[in-house]
């Protein structure tokens, strides 16, 4: 399946920029007969509204129509990262330092598929996590299939559950 052109990549970035938002990604999804434009916004002091999503999309509707990106049919969706929201490049790396995450790792990785630490950052080809007390990690970006922020990490779970109890 086709993806997005660096070149609508950027018109879109500016579309939303032109709105007070950021656009985070902008990814082809879904089957090749159903295909899903999704468009990804955020705002780097707080979150999106329903309102931005739909000024955005309503001016991305036509550049989308007028550029063409796929062949046939395909649905738009405009959407906030939302709590588990996907680390796309260096700059989400490095915003989100110091925070918990979970990394789902490439059916070719040998070790476990789920790791989930606290994330150091992203260099040399390598997404660093704190795992444990002491214990830093480094997973090398070839076999990361994607990392997602972790709004409630397993301590903080186990804790919520108990808290709960009568």
């Amino acid at each position: 399946m086709q993806g997005i052109s660096h070149e609508l990549y950027d018109k879109l970035a500016r579309l939303a920029a032109s709105e007070g938002v950021e656009l985070v990604a902008a990814e082809v999804t879904g089957s090749t007969r159903r295909p899903v434009v999704r468009l990804v916004l955020d705002r780097p002091e707080g979150g999106v509204s329903l309102a931005d999503c739909e000024r955005v999309s309503r001016q991305a509707s036509v550049l989308l129509d007028a550029y063409d990106p796929l062949p046939g049919p395909f649905t738009l969706e405009v959407t906030s990262p939302g709590l588990d929201r996907k680390l796309y490049d260096q700059r989400d790396f490095d915003r989100f330092a110091g925070r918990a995450v979970r990394v789902r790792m490439r059916p070719s990785w040998q070790g476990n598929r789920l790791v989930t630490g606290i994330l150091i950052g992203r260099q040399h080809g390598a997404i660093c996590l704190q795992v444990g007390s002491n214990e830093t990690v480094e997973l090398p970006e070839g076999e990361v299939f994607e990392t997602r922020l972790d709004p409630f990490p397993k301590e903080n779970r186990r804790h919520q559950r108990g808290r709960n109890k009568p």
